[in-house]
């Protein structure tokens, strides 16, 4: 850039001379020439550098720019949902509202309510940046933000404010070049390279992130990301209570040389991440610092607590991914004494030598309580011994001390010797790390095989007590068999004899009270392996409707009557647990939008499902087809939205049952031969009790596209994740476009951003399939299914209604409900075909996102 003005000014300057016929050029247009050489060993030339002085203040229609046009500051409202106006800095020329990283007034807004409010951003009297508010009918004047330096002392002349093309806003000493303030020390919910983040001992001085209120509102919000002063400190994100915090996730403490946390395996390895800690015991202060490789990251903590790295490549262009967070993120997730292990299931899991504290609770997944010891210790170094934990992040050190030791045998002798030893652990980089009288709180099992070994206390006993306990059980059984009389043995027998066939060699028990039906529940029949064999023509290959990951599907004829047989295969995604599901749950479920199961069969390894036959077959096959899809007229169309949203609503709230589907989709939506809707595939399903609100789970299943952000994100599912998906399948059956493939230009990534950006324009009716265009359908009727789509996906699950709500939206003519906000999310759960893009399709500011510790 700088080369390129160079050669302008000289072009010109040439140019003068020749007009001039002059051979050399005039002595103004040579002197003109030295200085933009000598200048350019600066950054910038002196007239692009953007500032304010006591005599150039900053009104509401103006902007500062950096030297590079990188940033810019000026006065904004956020998403223009709102008459309140703020003044932040944002990359420039970038039109996402996300890209506002520092905001000045925050807690307290502008409210410009009438043409004589004025807002202005001066240099004040004393030498201070300064927001003021003016009105002018009164004729009243009120400081909204300022700087408030103390100049008196050290102020020698004036002082101006500049932007630097770091994103950092600054009041600086114009003689001695000192910044007296600057936004990187008075940091928002954005972490730049440079900028602060951290304490200061000596000073008392803590710097750290504090996410929006919302997306459209930039007060603090309820998640604070900030370096907690401890012997070895770490990365927490808290909640903020008021009063007081809680601890939301943690990084794992600092050992020196990186967290002790695996982070993203996927992206940084060995826990690698752009930022390190840089402690300076002289000083007192402990940084977050960016590494050198990284110079081009910035950090971000999002308003539900998300903590996310942007990026740029050497190449100046975006490239957008994500993974979402572990579910064992979360602090204390598996409660006192007990390991969280993403990869297994169940997720939790109490260390040896302990159990459950509330094997009910622990059963239903809820494992705050954590665990207790079989064996109380006996403090005795011949009663108790340590046990070894390999690859974890280590505890909470809330009651950690470090000892002095160099290996880690000295480590074990010293914890031996201690009754108050519960744990310890021995890094190089640190030393022995002790553990003393305390539970153990938010133990993580990670996937690195360079992590952390923790030793507990345990008592010896424990192995015994666990071997005479089964020994015990082993003898009450025993004694029952003796005593049974020969009436209950044939009873048994003849149990199993009825059961033989639907179990044999299948490894599924199935309840009794699932087989013979209730008062208000049809009986679920068995079929023998030869007669599905028989109704699909042993599974002909002419047969076949389709195929999934959990197998394929057949058309076939039992008992006079067409079926569609859903067939497991050996190396199918789901297994028994998804099968077993699916069958309780649909033989449990009735209603007119749900499919009907007819029957199963589980013999010979196979595992088979029966339904009725669906003519149309699936909604995917109609809808994403470019003939098929000019069948679904509009009227049609609608159906199928109000019979999708009356079986969820029957699913959520009017069944016996309540159920979350989990994988609402076009491909599990199928058709009957009147084009009615009707639910399928309930193998992720999952019941929720009357009390519960939402669930978490350590295995994300689902389908990329349909995915509601908490659930991919969080693995916390509920209701509203259900209502996320059915948002999804109506833009999806208006459009006749896949969210999760959509492209538009260079512009969009997803249907519900193309969507959304249609909907803000007032040009909705854009979004209609094009094979709608040719004939006459109720238009607002079609505003008002888009309208109610962008509603249930927002990104906040509260923002989104329920299915009662939905389905009374849809059944009534008048429609007055609130606006939908713009999605934030919607591009992380876009996939596409890498080798398809190009560079240019990605301008400056599209960045990559991924997790950071503390995960």
């Amino acid at each position: 850039m700088l080369e390129q003005k160079i050669n302008r000014i000289v072009f010109l300057c040439l140019l003068q001379a020749c007009l001039f016929k002059m051979t050399t050029p005039p002595l103004t247009t040579l002197w003109l020439i030295i200085i933009v050489i000598l200048s350019s060993s600066t950054n910038c030339f002196s007239i692009f550098i953007s500032n304010l002085t006591s005599s150039q203040p900053l009104s509401l229609n103006q902007t500062l720019v950096s030297c590079n046009h990188v940033f810019e500051l000026g006065f904004f409202t956020p998403n223009n949902t709102s008459t309140n106006q703020y003044l932040g800095i944002w990359y420039k020329g970038h039109d996402s509202p996300r890209s506002v990283a520092w905001v000045a007034n925050r807690e307290h807004p502008l409210s410009l309510t009438s043409s004589t409010s004025l807002a202005v951003l001066q240099i004040n009297n004393n030498g201070n940046l300064e927001l003021i508010q003016h009105e002018e009918l009164q004729n009243s004047s009120s400081t909204i933000w300022s700087t408030n330096v103390d100049l008196r002392s050290n102020r020698t002349s004036s002082t101006l404010g500049l932007l630097l093309d770091n994103g950092n806003f600054v009041l600086r000493d114009v003689t001695s070049g000192e910044n007296l303030w600057e936004s990187f020390k008075n940091p928002c919910d954005t972490f730049f390279p440079g900028s602060v983040l951290g304490f200061n001992l000596k000073t008392g001085e803590d710097y750290k992130l504090t996410s929006w209120k919302n997306e459209n509102d930039p007060s603090p919000g309820n998640f604070i990301f900030e370096i907690i002063k401890k012997t070895l400190p770490e990365i927490v994100i808290s909640i903020n209570n008021g009063s007081s915090s809680t601890i939301y996730s943690r990084s794992g403490p600092w050992n020196k040389l990186k967290f002790t946390s695996n982070g993203n395996p996927t992206i940084y390895s060995s826990y690698r991440t752009p930022f390190n800690l840089v402690e300076n015991v002289e000083q007192g202060t402990t940084y977050l610092k960016t590494n050198d490789e990284f110079t081009n990251s910035v950090l971000f903590l999002s308003p539900n607590g998300t903590v996310m790295v942007v990026m740029k490549d050497k190449a100046n262009y975006g490239k957008i991914s994500y993974q979402g967070p572990s579910a064992c993120n979360f602090y204390g997730r598996c409660g006192p004494f007990g390991a969280c292990q993403r990869t297994e299931s169940p997720l939790c899991k109490c260390l040896r030598g302990f159990k459950p504290k509330s094997q009910q609770e622990w059963n239903k997944g809820n494992w705050s309580g954590g665990c207790v010891r079989e064996s109380e210790l006996f403090c005795d170094k011949n009663d108790d011994y340590f046990e070894l934990i390999s690859n974890i992040r280590i505890p909470d050190m809330y009651v950690f001390v470090q000892v002095a030791s160099n290996n880690l045998d000295t480590c074990h002798k010293w914890c031996m010797n201690n009754c108050s030893c519960i744990a310890y652990s021995f890094i190089d980089a640190v030393g022995c790390m002790v553990w003393r009288n305390t539970p153990l709180i938010d133990i993580r099992i990670l996937e690195s095989d360079d992590a952390n070994d923790l030793y507990f206390r345990i008592a010896a006993s424990s192995e015994l007590q666990g071997y005479r306990g089964r020994q015990t059980k082993i003898i009450i059984i025993a004694c029952v068999v003796a005593l049974s009389s020969g009436a209950i043995l044939l009873g048994g027998i003849a149990f199993v004899v009825h059961k033989r066939k639907a179990e044999s060699k299948g490894n599924i028990s199935i309840d009794n009270d699932f087989t013979r039906g209730g008062d208000d529940q049809p009986e679920l029949h068995f079929f023998e392996l030869d007669s599905v064999l028989i109704a699909t023509n042993n599974f002909s290959i002419t047969n076949k409707l389709g195929q999934g990951g959990f197998g394929s599907v057949y058309k076939g004829q039992l008992n006079g009557k067409e079926v569609a047989v859903k067939r497991l295969c050996s190396n199918s995604s789901q297994g028994d647990e998804e099968f077993r599901n699916e069958m309780i749950l649909i033989s449990k479920l009735q209603h007119r939008n749900l499919v009907k199961l007819i029957g199963c069969c589980i013999e010979n390894q196979e595992k088979i499902l029966i339904y009725e036959f669906m003519f149309n077959k699936s909604l995917d096959t109609f809808i994403f087809d470019k003939e098929r899809r000019a069948k679904l007229d509009w009227e049609h169309r609608f159906k199928i939205i109000d019979g999708i949203a009356r079986g969820l609503l029957y699913l959520h709230r009017d069944s016996s049952l309540r159920v979350i589907h989990r994988d609402l989709k076009a491909s599990n939506i199928l058709l009957d031969e009147k084009m009615n809707p009707k639910i399928s595939d309930f193998g992720l399903a999952r019941i929720f009790e009357d009390t519960l609100n939402q669930a978490n789970t350590h295995r994300v299943v689902g389908t990329i596209g349909y995915m509601s952000p908490e659930y991919g994100m969080r693995g916390i599912f509920f209701e509203k994740s259900d209502v996320f998906s059915y948002g999804v399948l109506i833009l999806e059956i208006i459009s006749g476009k896949k969210n999760s493939s959509f492209l538009y230009g260079d512009q969009y990534e997803s249907l519900i951003a193309y969507a959304w950006q249609l909907w803000s324009e007032d040009r909705g009716l854009e979004l209609v399939d094009e094979k709608l265009l040719g004939e006459s359908y109720d238009k607002s009727q079609v505003m008002k299914c888009i309208h109610i789509g962008l509603l249930c996906v927002q990104d906040l699950a509260s923002d989104r209604p329920s299915m009662a709500n939905v389905a009374s939206m849809l059944s009534n003519q008048v429609f007055d409900q609130p606006q939908p906000k713009q999605p934030i999310f919607t591009f992380q759960i876009a996939t596409h075909d890498s080798s398809t893009k190009t560079s240019s399709r990605f301008s400056v500011n599209r960045v990559t996102l991924s997790l950071l510790d503390p995960r």
